[in-house]
């Protein structure tokens, strides 16, 4: 099983959702999970944003999934020097054991064409980075995603969720 994740915060709450796939080009999820994070702090200033990093484990652990992967809307590098973000320490959080796959709609200046996959030929680039799975495969299953748009259908589920506040 596979895993997009997405979180939504509101004021100091916040709402973590997945959505699990077998197939990379799947239009379905196979499973939906949520959790509802009740105490979301704020950032600490001058330092990387992890506060999705909680949220992620209390997910998995709610509702005692084991994915192979887990695709997060970020970065799991910063940089082309491997300078950890988020999905990194996912990854180390993790035991090294479940791969990470970071999404994003805006590329940051440390990252080159290289991390650049297009889904559709008018729009942007999304950017991909990986960990635990190359970086090639990595982008080749991102485009393989369900979705005619920039963002695969299953990632734009995720983050639908979310929002959920039902």
């Amino acid at each position: 099983m596979k895993l997009v994740v997405a979180l939504h915060v509101d004021g100091t709450q916040a709402n973590v959702a997945a959505a699990a796939f077998d197939a990379w080009d799947s239009p379905e999820a196979t499973k939906t999970y949520f959790s509802r994070i009740a105490e979301f702090g704020k950032p600490v200033r001058g330092a990387l944003d992890l506060r999705e990093l909680p949220c992620v484990l209390q997910l998995l652990g709610e509702h005692k999934l084991e994915p192979e992967l887990i695709v997060i809307d970020g970065f799991v590098h910063l940089d082309a020097d491997d300078t950890p973000g988020v999905g990194q320490q996912l990854f180390e959080a993790l035991g090294g054991k479940v791969a990470i796959v970071g999404l994003s709609k805006k590329s940051l200046p440390g990252l080159s064409a290289q991390f650049e996959v297009m889904r559709e030929e008018e729009s942007p680039p999304l950017i991909v980075t990986s960990v635990g799975i190359d970086i090639g495969a990595a982008k080749v299953r991102v485009r393989s995603m369900h979705g005619r748009k920039r963002v695969p259908t299953l990632v734009k589920l995720a983050a639908r969720l979310a929002k959920n506040k039902d």
